[in-house]
């Protein structure tokens, strides 16, 4: 067999918010580079994606996501892919899935979205918990890294003593919406004993420690997927 049907084999479920809005309405979403860029990454190592929500069905796009620059070439052809726009339009409820066996990995979206149905969320911890204890990709990106801090891994927060990253506090008050969100996660990841670091606002910045993948912002969506792409290939 040759080693793109291998490769073929080995699945990534991409998690994906399903809140339209922040609590005090603040309009929001899937930002969509962070699922575009690692998308077509993960397609073009051989793996096959699957989309899913915590809902289920259509996911919200951050309209901020599709438009100036923050409209990448990737973030284009996906809204013009009708098998990717479909799989977004009809995502699988991430309850219906059975973690760890369904996938090889596990990549956590972003966009503000997250702030709502990623944090105390049992399906989302239970499905992050299998998948770092079976020693498979666990991997998050921007605001989908806010779902960390309610696992537990030997008793202790996950991520304590792990180095992680996430979106800073800084770039939170950069969008004005530190009073809106549940939790800083940079503070958070910090108070819960992370070895948190960072990258300059909007730079990427990806890290890695053992099958534990974090990065910060949406620049840092095309070097997360790489570095879980890695992950699953060694």
């Amino acid at each position: 067999m040759s080693s793109l049907s291998a490769e073929a084999r080995k699945k990534v479920v991409l998690v994906c918010t399903s809140s339209p809005a922040l609590s005090n309405g603040h309009a929001t979403g899937l930002w969509l580079e962070e699922l575009a860029t690692p998308y077509y990454a993960f397609a073009a190592a051989g793996f096959e994606c699957v989309i899913a929500s915590i809902k289920g069905g259509a996911v919200p796009i951050d309209q901020g996501s599709v438009t100036g620059g923050f409209f990448t070439e990737d973030c284009k052809k996906f809204m013009h892919d009708p098998v990717a726009i479909g799989m977004l339009g009809h995502s699988v409820a991430l309850s219906t899935l059975s973690f760890p066996g369904c996938c090889d990995a596990v990549y956590l979206t972003g966009g503000h979205g997250c702030c709502e149905d990623f944090v105390d969320n049992a399906d989302l911890k239970g499905c992050i918990e299998a998948m770092y204890e079976a020693g498979k990709a666990t991997a998050s990106d921007c605001h989908g890294v806010i779902a960390l801090p309610q696992c537990t891994s030997g008793g202790k927060p996950l991520v304590a003593g792990k180095k992680v990253t996430g979106f800073a506090d800084s770039e939170e008050a950069a969008v004005q919406l530190t009073d809106v969100v549940p939790f800083l996660i940079e503070s958070k990841l910090k108070e819960q004993g992370g070895v948190f670091s960072k990258a300059a606002d909007w730079n990427p910045h990806t890290v890695v420690d053992g099958n534990l993948i974090t990065g910060q912002n949406p620049q840092s969506s095309k070097g997360t997927a790489d570095a879980t792409i890695a992950f699953m290939n060694q």
